[in-house]
């Protein structure tokens, strides 16, 4: 029987796929496509994710770079330009990496990793049983698993066949059309790498701009060729018939900013797509019995602040240790509900985020006013502070003991030191397995009876002031403060009973 069978092989489902076979489990992913589509979509990561990319040693192969990533200068929210430098602990990260790479470099680590990727598999029917769910293929194959996961996409096979309600909203107001462009150097500002239009003037490069009539964005983007996209509120959205085409996307151009932009197709194979209205929706469960949903599967939002992989990664990587827990056997009881009860408020966090957004970016006067009132509160740090948290997620505190300051929080970003050497945590998370961080050495003996499940590395910590960190394989904190007794119920409660010593040294 497949341990764990994963529907969908996505940035999400190979993900996950990664964080299982780190744990010991053995993984199938079925993908329907035959060959990676190689379709545009994302065009970056944004928010903590980047962390949990350098985390998993991944950040170096997707970046090119060998330095840990540092945060970003600048972003946007609802068209708002944010200047981050104010800010004393800046949380935004970035990685202009785009998504059909991404996914080929979480194909290779699943390859080394031993994951059984099969390609051209189509699921199209699930049966659950008290043990097992029971999968048919399009070719007639069955398949059993002890776990199914659906990481699918926002129109999930899986969550439709296991029966998951998918309630929310569809608006069909706005049209956005996206293409992949080449631009005369002449209308390229050489300071920002904004786009220069007469009778306009600068539309600068990586955000959103809005005006009365609609929203442009200018994605310049290096060795790759530059995307050009808008966003209206026609009272007649085009038919879905007619196909895209450039003159159609240099027309809305001109609509929104009320000059023409000299442009043209890009040299080779581009991006051309319209897009009517949009979902914001979130499954009613993300969890029937053995089916499970991850990424857009769970939830689907509007794009604006680019949330969604920085959402759907970290869904994977909860799952994950989780998961793995239950299917070897050490998972404390209700471990894996714990999957939608952290995760679910994130997604609806960010659909509030995505929906204010949206209303922000909206054409009008009334709206005109509100951003006039949006931009002075953005004068101020805090609500800057603030808002760049929720974009990128570091505000996110999972369920935990109200008295510890750190646990269920993302871990810091510390450094210990030891006969190994100076490691950031980094370096010491890539296995995925629970670890305490101890600068005493007095907890080793605690956690000793859970060492078939939780690494111990003692030494000096820099970068907290707490003395001892208990880090999920998720990198969130399950404990930073107390005694022996609350190490010992943190480990209970997050990584299940010990086992005795002699158990553990024979395992």
């Amino acid at each position: 029987m497949i341990d764990v069978l994963i529907v969908g092989a996505g940035p999400n489902g190979l993900m996950l796929a990664c964080e299982l076979a780190l744990a010991g489990v053995h993984p199938v992913v079925l993908e329907r496509h035959a060959e990676p589509t190689g379709e545009p979509r994302a065009n970056g990561l944004v928010g903590q994710v980047v962390r949990l990319l350098d985390r998993r040693g991944l950040y170096a192969p997707l970046s090119g770079e060998s330095t840990p990533p540092t945060p970003q200068p600048a972003f946007v929210f609802g068209a708002f330009p944010l200047d981050l430098t104010t800010l004393a602990d800046n949380p935004h990260y970035a990685l202009g990496v785009p998504q059909a790479r991404l996914e080929a470099v979480l194909a290779a680590r699943a390859g080394d990793l031993g994951v059984d990727l099969r390609r051209g598999h189509e699921v199209v029917d699930l049966r659950q049983r008290p043990d097992a769910v029971e999968v048919r293929l399009a070719d007639g194959t069955r398949l059993t698993s002890r776990f199914l996961v659906g990481a699918d996409g926002g129109r999930s096979t899986v969550r439709r066949l296991a029966g998951i309600a998918f309630p929310g909203t569809t608006v069909d107001t706005s049209v956005s059309r996206t293409a992949t462009v080449t631009v005369p150097a002449s209308s390229l500002d050489p300071a920002t790498g904004g786009l220069r239009v007469p009778g306009y003037g600068v539309v600068p490069p990586f955000q959103h701009t809005r005006t009365p009539r609609g929203l442009i964005a200018w994605a310049p983007f290096p060795g790759r060729p530059a995307i050009l996209s808008t966003t209206e509120w026609p009272d007649t959205p085009p038919s879905d018939e007619t196909p895209m085409s450039l003159a159609e996307l240099r027309a809305s151009v001109a609509r929104v900013l009320g000059a023409d932009v000299p442009f043209g197709p890009p040299d080779g194979p581009g991006l051309l797509r319209r897009l009517t209205g949009g979902n914001t929706r979130v499954a009613d469960r993300y969890r029937a019995d053995r089916v499970l949903l991850v990424g857009d599967a769970a939830h689907v939002h509007p794009a604006m602040g680019g949330p969604g992989l920085n959402l759907g990664l970290q869904d994977a990587v909860n799952l994950g240790w989780k998961l793995a827990a239950t299917v070897r056997g050490w998972a404390p009881q209700g471990l894996l509900d714990t999957y939608e009860t952290e995760r679910r408020p994130v997604a609806e966090r960010v659909v509030m985020s995505t929906r204010a957004q949206s209303a922000l970016i909206a054409p009008g006067d009334d709206i005109t006013g509100l951003r006039e009132l949006f931009a002075e509160l953005l004068r101020k740090p805090e609500v800057t502070g603030h808002i760049a948290a929720l974009m990128s997620g570091a505000d996110v505190r999972y369920p935990a003991d109200p008295t510890d300051p750190l646990a269920g929080r993302n871990a810091p970003d510390v450094i210990v030191h030891g006969d190994h050497g100076a490691l950031r945590l980094a370096e010491l998370t890539r296995t995925a397995r629970p670890l305490l961080l101890d600068s005493t050495g007095a907890f080793a003996e605690v956690a000793a009876p859970w060492r078939d499940r939780v690494d111990v590395i003692t030494g000096p910590l820099r970068g907290t002031t707490a003395t001892a960190l208990l880090v999920r394989p998720d990198c969130f904190v399950a404990w930073s403060a107390g005694d022996a007794d609350t190490l010992r119920a943190a480990l209970i409660h997050h990584f299940g009973p010990a086992r005795s010593l002699s158990a553990s040294a024979s395992a």
